[in-house]
């Protein structure tokens, strides 16, 4: 980041830090004490949405605001703070954003302007979206996306067919965007991305998952049978995708798949999440660590407790640098030239998990306990190596950028 005067900083505008200061409060006094109760019941956490919602955090006006934040830290800060309370409820409150960042990306301004504020509703009737893509047999290997979507021209509508899978919001969402085939013989260049609008016959929700961590948020299987949508319904309008197939059957340069510019485009923000997990993880053992003697004294005046927490201070200070730096990147319009999108996402997700765990070790017997809070951040934090792209994929993405190889 630099200054007015052009000089390196990193000191966050008073807005910034007004805004993260707001945000930190409502985690720390709605947020943490409904954490535990949510994650045993496995529920959308609807009254903490509604909550959420009135003070206009829930709100296309603050995801908006925040998105188009000129440092491109707003975003990164807002879901430090809302995970630092809890991840399963802050992925509950932000879970709609990828379906908003796939539309609001790639989508026409009369889409933008139709369906984004759709995917939120207002205080007391709020609403949720849902970005499906990932299937059973297609994951990481998103070119294996076996849903089609075929266009009736006599109608204008598109013809929908296929299963979704591992969907935050799927079947209760009020708007659903849904990436499919157009093209099968194209791979990942013959996809496209459709909105669902509420209410659409054929869709439904199929299985729920039981999951091992983020269980405040619902995650299900979407069922797409027969499902017509209007023609205005193709993500980016029926010219622009005639023109990207054109150039693909030519052989030519595509400017990229939609589902993987949405997942590039919120990497920073999946890394930010993680680091807002790592951050309560620590700071509970840092104070448990100052509280709980031991032989005569406070266990964190033992070498092995304090090395294990400056390891884990300086990995959470670490991983937040990169999320902000190809936060600010991305805000900029800068490329990423060595993938600096996946470097954040990796390097937060993997220190999410390694910080968790020394928590509990900290914590002893009691680390590994529903009693206290370290054993729940170590679940939720082990989805951050998996989903928005394993560990495995970031690596894979980094390595290509570093060496210019078809690396596989």
């Amino acid at each position: 980041m630099t200054d007015p005067q052009g000089m390196f900083s990193l000191e966050l505008s008073d807005d910034l830090r007004e805004m993260r200061q707001w945000v930190h409060q409502f985690a720390k006094d709605v947020i943490r004490p409904a954490a535990a109760e949510w994650d045993e019941r496995e529920e959308t956490p609807w009254p903490i949405i509604d909550e959420a919602a009135k003070i206009g955090l829930y709100s296309l006006d603050f995801f908006a605001e925040q998105w188009f934040e000129p440092a491109g830290l707003g975003i990164p800060i807002a879901f430090e703070e809302l995970f630092w309370g809890d991840a399963g409820i802050g992925l509950s409150l932000v879970g709609t954003g990828l379906a908003a960042v796939s539309i609001s990306a790639n989508g026409t301004p009369d889409q933008i302007g139709e369906w984004v504020p759709q995917m939120f509703g207002e205080p007391g009737d709020v609403k949720l979206g849902a970005f499906c893509a990932s299937e059973p047999g297609a994951g990481s290997d998103v070119g294996a996306i076996r849903t089609r979507a075929a266009y009736d021209e006599a109608a204008d509508e598109w013809v929908i067919n296929g299963t979704k899978t591992w969907a935050t919001n799927g079947g209760i969402a009020n708007v659903h965007v849904v990436v499919a085939s157009v093209d099968p013989e194209l791979g990942t260049r013959g996809q496209a991305s459709f909105i669902v609008p509420p209410g659409t016959p054929g869709l439904s929700q199929g299985q729920k998952f039981k999951k091992h961590g983020i269980r405040a948020s619902h995650t299900a299987e979407v069922v797409l049978d027969g499902v017509r949508v209007p023609g205005r319904c193709l993500v980016g309008g029926k010219e622009k995708l005639d023109a990207r197939l054109a150039r693909a059957r030519e052989g030519r340069r595509s400017q990229g798949q939609a589902a993987m510019r949405t997942f590039e485009a919120s990497r920073p923000s999946v890394g930010a999440m993680a680091v807002g997990i790592a951050r309560a993880a620590l700071e509970y053992a840092r104070d448990y660590a100052r509280e709980r003697e031991q032989f005569g004294k406070p266990i964190g005046a033992n070498q092995a407790i304090a090395y294990k927490l400056a390891d884990m201070q300086t990995q959470v200070d670490a991983a937040r640098l990169l999320v902000w730096r190809a936060a600010w990147m991305a805000r900029q319009g800068k490329t990423f030239e060595h993938a600096e999108g996946s470097m954040s996402k990796l390097v937060a997700g993997e220190t999410a998990v390694r910080v968790t765990e020394d928590a509990i070790q900290i914590l002893g017997g009691n680390g590994y306990t529903r009693e206290y809070p370290v054993e729940r951040m170590h679940r939720d934090s082990k989805i951050f190596t998996i989903f928005e792209g394993t560990s495995e994929i970031q690596r894979l993405i980094i390595g290509r950028a570093v060496t210019g190889l078809d690396v596989r």
